[in-house]
């Protein structure tokens, strides 16, 4: 933990005066929705939704704070690749601030692999947290992106072309490692994969290949994640997720150091502005026809390269409306509350991956009275109790984002 000092030179702008006062105020404003966003869990508005099942709007709500099965997406299933996408917007600002204070490559590539290991341990600890030893699973944001991190380093030294080039290298040959891999055979024992055979989101034809549990990643896991001291054998993860989609995250994290390479150039603010919708609307469509064809799912649970191109899109799309409306039509104010989540994004991740949102909701109950809650009724409870939670996480941030005092790995 460091006084004066955050994860980007854009959002140390955002708080220290003595930084360039010119800055994309945008991008906290974004990290500070998608990490609202991951925060909101605690609202519970699946609990609501069960309670008022003829409700379409709690309906809704509920779908949307969930991750889907398999393939198409909710907004919730956005909060990973935001978060992702983000880390390589602000990349090239980060190298551009190191090189201005004397770093070489070598110093950066140190500081670099130093971040990654602390990121991938990080994850181990928040994942433990409750467990009788160590969790060595590498599937979650944080271990995500450290594990990509020091490539996508020596990726933004590259120009936008060789950057985009690399890009497309990764999804190609990701998507033809699955297709080559072969699909189960008669007589196959789902039980060891934890999914049945008639599963209701199984894949048919040539996009099985990319079904849950039965996929080059899945089988990866089975050797690699088995090289870790285990109670028992590692066979699946319920989930679906996998380690090595920290290769197509890369790819996400690419198409936001495109996007940051285009904050940083010298373009006006509506060619960027255009830039970002023309590349939305490019990656969405382009996500669909794959989905569409046959040629590759969208799913995110295995970050497929379909997944990669469009939830890359979703971001591009978050991006341009946030840019618009924070940095050209200066609506700042109205987002403070966001602005001071996305300058400590590490720490609201903690907050809300850890125990500190349960142990505020737990003292709640006991400063307010066990049903304070039931203040709306029943069906209400986890809105009552979820929304001052929230706003005690928030009032814990903003005491750090006055004192200047902002987390970083």
């Amino acid at each position: 933990m460091e006084k004066d000092t955050i994860a980007s030179p854009i959002s140390e702008a955002a708080v220290n005066p003595k930084m360039p006062a010119a800055r994309i105020a945008s991008v906290d404003v974004y990290r500070g929705f998608v990490m609202l966003l991951m925060m909101a869990e605690i609202l519970s508005f699946q609990r609501v939704a069960t309670a008022l099942p003829n409700s379409k709007i709690w309906q809704v709500l509920a779908f949307n704070q969930s991750h889907v099965s398999w393939t198409s997406l909710s907004l919730h299933d956005m909060i990973q690749p935001s978060f992702t996408f983000l880390v390589g917007v602000v990349l090239p600002f980060s190298i551009a601030a190191r090189k201005n204070k004397g770093a070489t490559f070598g110093t950066l590539l140190g500081h670099t692999l130093r971040r990654s290991i602390i990121l991938i341990f990080l994850g181990f600890f928040l994942r433990s947290l409750g467990a009788n030893s160590t969790v060595f699973t590498f599937e979650d944001t944080l271990t995500q992106i450290g594990m990509g991190y020091t490539f996508l380093v020596m990726i933004g030294f590259c120009r936008p072309k060789v950057q985009l080039s690399i890009l497309v290298i990764i999804l190609v040959g990701y998507w033809l490692a699955f297709a080559l891999y072969p699909l189960p055979k008669a007589g196959f024992d789902y039980a060891t994969t934890g999914v049945a055979p008639n599963w209701e989101h199984n894949l048919h034809g040539f996009a099985a290949h990319w079904n849950k549990n039965t996929n080059l990643a899945w089988a990866a896991d089975r050797w690699f994640l088995n090289l870790f001291p285990r109670a028992t054998p590692f066979l699946f993860n319920e989930g679906g997720y996998s380690t090595l989609s920290f290769i197509p995250t890369l790819g996400t994290m690419i198409l936001g150091l495109l996007a940051g390479e285009v904050l940083k150039n010298t373009q006006t603010a509506k060619e960027k502005l255009k830039y970002f919708i023309i590349a939305a609307v490019i990656l969405m469509v382009l996500g669909l026809v794959l989905q569409l064809t046959n040629i590759n799912p969208i799913v995110k649970r295995i970050w497929t390269p379909a997944w990669v191109i469009f939830s890359g899109g979703i971001c591009f799309s978050f991006l341009a409306f946030f840019y618009w409306l924070v940095d050209l039509k200066h609506y700042k104010k109205p987002f403070f509350f966001l602005t001071v989540i996305g300058t400590n994004s590490i720490a609201a991740y903690v907050m809300s991956d850890g125990g500190l949102r349960q142990y505020i909701s737990d003292n709640l109950h006991v400063h307010l009275g066990q049903h304070y809650d039931q203040l709306f009724g029943m069906a209400y409870a986890t809105i009552v109790n979820g929304t001052l939670t929230l706003f005690f996480m928030w009032l814990i941030l903003y005491w750090m984002y006055k004192r200047k005092i902002f987390i970083r790995v």
